[in-house]
C-alpha cells in the first residue's frame, strides 16, 4: 500500500496567477497583486505553463534536447515579457515570484495552488472559437481546485478588440470585410 506524503503547511497563503502574456492574463496579474495588498504577508506566484513543440508525446517519441532548450527559453522570455508588460519594471509592492512549469496549464496551476488557503487567479480567457474547441482553463480550474478561484473578466480593451473583429484574420470576418476573399486576377499583356 502506498503511503501518502504529508503536505507541508506553509506559514503564509499564496496567490497563484496564471500568466500567458495575453491581455486577460495581465489583468489577472494586476488583480492578484491587488488581492495580495489586502492579505497581509501573502505571496504572489506568477505561473506560466509551457510544453515542448508537438507536445509531450512528440518529445518522448523523438527527443531533441536542443529544441526543448529553445522552447523553454522562449517560454521564459514570454513570462519575463508579461511581467515587464504588467509592471514596466516597477516594484509591485508585494512579494512576487515567477515560476515556469512544464505541463498543461490546468495541472501546473493546480500543483501550485494546492492548499485550501491559497487563492488561484486567472483571466476569463479565450474567444468564441477557442471555447468551441475546448473547455476554457478557468472552467476546468473552478471544477478541480481545492482553493478559491477568482476568474477576472476580460479587460475593456480586449472586449473592444473582439467587438471590432481585429483578432480574426480577414478571411474569417464574415460580413465585416467588404474585400473579396480572393483578389481578382490580373492578366498582364506583353
Amino acid at each position: 500500500m502506498a503511503q501518502q506524503v504529508p503536505r507541508v503547511q506553509r506559514l503564509f497563503p499564496r496567490i497563484v496567477v496564471g500568466v500567458s502574456g495575453s491581455l486577460g492574463s495581465l489583468a489577472a496579474l494586476h488583480r492578484a497583486v491587488g488581492e495580495a495588498r489586502r492579505r497581509p504577508e501573502a505571496e504572489v506566484v506568477a505561473v506560466l505553463a509551457w510544453q515542448p513543440p508537438g507536445g509531450e508525446y512528440a518529445q518522448s517519441r523523438y527527443p531533441c534536447p536542443e529544441l526543448l532548450d529553445v522552447a523553454r527559453s522562449a517560454a521564459r522570455g514570454r513570462l519575463l515579457a508579461a511581467l515587464d508588460d504588467a509592471f514596466a519594471g516597477i516594484d509591485p509592492g508585494v512579494p512576487l515570484r515567477a515560476e515556469l512549469i512544464r505541463g498543461e496549464p490546468v495541472d501546473a496551476l493546480l500543483a501550485c495552488a494546492e492548499q485550501p488557503d491559497d487563492l488561484l487567479v486567472v483571466g476569463s480567457g479565450g474567444g468564441r472559437l477557442r471555447r468551441g474547441l475546448r473547455r476554457p482553463v478557468s472552467a476546468r480550474l473552478v471544477r478541480r481546485a481545492v482553493c478559491p478561484v477568482l476568474v477576472v473578466p476580460k479587460p475593456e480593451l480586449q472586449r473592444e478588440l473582439e467587438r471590432v473583429g481585429s483578432r480574426w484574420p480577414a478571411w474569417l470576418r464574415f460580413g465585416r470585410n467588404p474585400d473579396p476573399i480572393l483578389p481578382d486576377a490580373t492578366v498582364g499583356t506583353a
